[in-house]
């Protein structure tokens, strides 16, 4: 029978919607499932960080409600022009790497599966990313939409892949996650350890365990917002890369990548971990500084980690580190957070070198008491992220 070109867009959506869960591929017998399903199982239950199974876990989805999601979904897509079914298709199968046009449709439209009716851009996530997903409250806009920031538009943006899912922080923590704040400097290093700078000087690491975020928070130098170092275990790779442009994508490997690309970077470790770690980065991350502070979206395919003094209790002396899975988004630092954290008058925090506008994130392995890395320049591969503290929030 002859097909038409839409006919074909819309069948090769279907086919590339997202798994419906480790239940499911458990079920059907494919490889690795059943540790996949474990592992994740065993971070719900203790981990620390967002699960992205949470909602849905268990939920093992009936042929029947197989059938009405996809005779919802094809209605929703035939409505489609075929210029919009063609950007959709590239959005989806690129997993996001590539940059698509938004997907704008009537932003009053909603569509009934089940007891719930879904707004569209929610049913489409729920169809070709997160099939758990269940309110528009758990997702949150990228800066590269034509949708964000805009609270009631006429049409609404529904590309998946112009929204990531909301890391939602577990509280009170687990205790064996708490461990005292270690330095970026280890305490095995020589007293000053040499690093490039952007500007192609160089300063060195003050003895006492200072590191380049004082170094630069007093430079005097104000413009950009934040400078990112890279890092593969105690060794620093590349320049300071400075950052003046609201939303920065840092990866490996990114069709289109426009930013910050550890790839290029000439790197003489020659640890097998290190380049197996380089590898799985990917699509990395994209850093963004908005009105309520800087957002990280995890846009690689294995988890990162992050530690960072404004997503912890105010009163507290240490800091956790807080897994973030693939699509998912934090806010990984608050600037008023860290300006109130400064405490000028508290003699005992102000005995130990000030990390309260430094972000550190690790890829794929995380570090602290349940891990074997206790501290950061340990890890692989990991980013140290410095906030200028004289751009206003």
């Amino acid at each position: 029978m002859f097909r038409t070109k839409r006919s074909v867009l819309v069948r090769r959506l279907w086919r590339s919607r997202a798994p419906g869960g480790e239940e499911e591929a458990v079920a059907a017998g494919e490889p690795g499932a059943a540790a996949a399903a474990e592992a994740r199982a065993h971070v719900c239950s203790g981990g620390r960080g967002c699960c992205p199974g949470k909602a849905g876990r268990g939920c093992r989805a009936s042929t029947g409600a197989e059938a009405e999601l996809k005779a919802l979904t094809h209605a929703v897509l035939k409505r489609l022009k075929e210029r919009q079914l063609e950007g959709l298709l590239h959005a989806v199968e690129s997993r996001g790497g590539a940059r698509t046009p938004c997907l704008l449709l009537p932003a009053k439209a909603d569509s009934r599966l089940g007891q719930h009716w879904y707004p569209l851009p929610v049913l489409l996530c729920k169809v070709f990313r997160w099939p758990d997903l269940r309110h528009s409250a758990e997702v949150k806009r990228l800066c590269c939409c034509e949708s964000y920031g805009k609270a009631h538009p006429e049409l609404v943006c529904c590309n998946p892949h112009h929204l990531s899912r909301l890391c939602e922080l577990e509280s009170p923590p687990p205790p064996y996650s708490r461990y005292p704040m270690d330095f970026l400097k280890p305490t095995d290093c020589p007293d000053s350890v040499p690093s490039s700078t952007e500007t192609g000087g160089t300063n060195c690491l003050a003895p006492g365990g200072l590191s380049d975020s004082q170094v630069l928070q007093d430079s005097g130098d104000r413009s950009h917002w934040c400078v990112v170092a890279y890092w593969e275990e105690k060794m620093r790779v590349g320049r300071l890369y400075s950052v003046q442009e609201p939303s920065l994508d840092i990866f490996y490997d990114l069709p289109q990548g426009n930013g910050f690309c550890l790839g290029h970077l000439n790197s003489d470790n020659k640890s097998q971990l290190v380049q197996k770690v380089r590898s799985k980065i990917g699509y990395g991350i994209q850093l963004t500084k908005e009105v309520d502070g800087v957002w990280v979206y995890n846009r690689s395919s294995y988890p990162i980690f992050i530690k960072s003094a404004t997503l912890d209790n105010p009163d507290s002396r240490m800091l956790l580190v807080h897994k973030v899975f693939p699509g998912f988004s934090i806010k990984a630092f608050d600037y008023e957070k860290a300006y109130s954290l400064q405490r000028p008058n508290d003699h005992e925090f102000m005995q130990q070198p000030w990390t309260g506008f430094t972000v550190q994130i690790s890829f794929v392995k995380g570090w602290g008491q349940c891990y074997t890395r206790q501290f950061i320049s340990s890890c692989p591969c990991w980013l140290e992220v410095i906030f200028n503290n004289g751009v206003d929030s």
